[in-house]
Parts: structure tokens; sequence; C-alpha cells
């Protein structure tokens, strides 16, 4: 896993004190549901996006090397994963989803996808 999947790609999110929670969260392939909770903390920095109905209103985590836009004025996350890729991610467990295990669990997916943008 890139230890830099877990940090903002330069130019994506230059202001640490944007609150991005609600904003709509948009796949390479459509709308994917909303940021739920964001982190900015320096190599662990993450979205927890919330799918809504699309899939049966399940959380996922995603690492912010998978953002490649904020934009604040449409209120927009883009992400560089189709919604399939974000379905199939490792379950979302409200109980671990903080430990370096499922970190590395999360990491470990995203990284081996094709497309990574690392």
């Amino acid at each position: 896993m890139a230890s830099d999947m877990w940090s903002y790609n330069s130019g994506v999110h230059g202001d640490d004190s944007l609150d991005i929670v609600g904003f709509d969260v948009e796949a390479t392939d459509g709308s994917i549901g909303s940021v739920d909770e964001a982190s900015h903390v320096v190599g662990d920095s993450y979205i927890v996006v919330d799918t809504g109905p699309w899939i049966f209103g399940k959380k996922r985590v995603l690492p912010a090397g998978t953002v490649t836009q904020i934009d604040p004025q449409e209120r927009k996350v883009h992400l560089a994963r189709t919604k399939a890729e974000i379905k199939d991610a490792p379950e979302f467990d409200k109980d671990t989803y903080r430990d370096s295990g499922y970190r590395d669990q999360v990491g470990g997916y995203y990284g081996r996808l094709p497309g990574d943008p690392r």
C-alpha cells in the first residue's frame, strides 16, 4: 500500500478548515452518496461516504488519495473510483474503522485496483 494513499493529492484539498461533511460524492460513473465524516490528519486522511439507498444505506471509508477534486461552490467531492469499486470495498464497521488493521485492509483494496492515481 502506498503510504501516501491516506493523504490528499497536491492541490485537491488546500484548506484544512473546509468542512466537507454533507458534500455530495461523485464516483467516476455518477453520484454515490454524501460525506458523513472527514479526517484531515496528515498521513491519515479519509472520508466516510454514506451511500444512502444506492447500496442499502451502507457507509464506506475511502482514503484521501482517492479524492481527485473538492468543489466548494458545487459542494461536491470527486473520486477516482467507480460505483462498483466503492460498493465492493471492505464493509464499514463503526467500531473498527479507525483501527490500523481495518485501514490496512481498505488501503490494500484500493491500492491494487486498476487506475490507482498514485
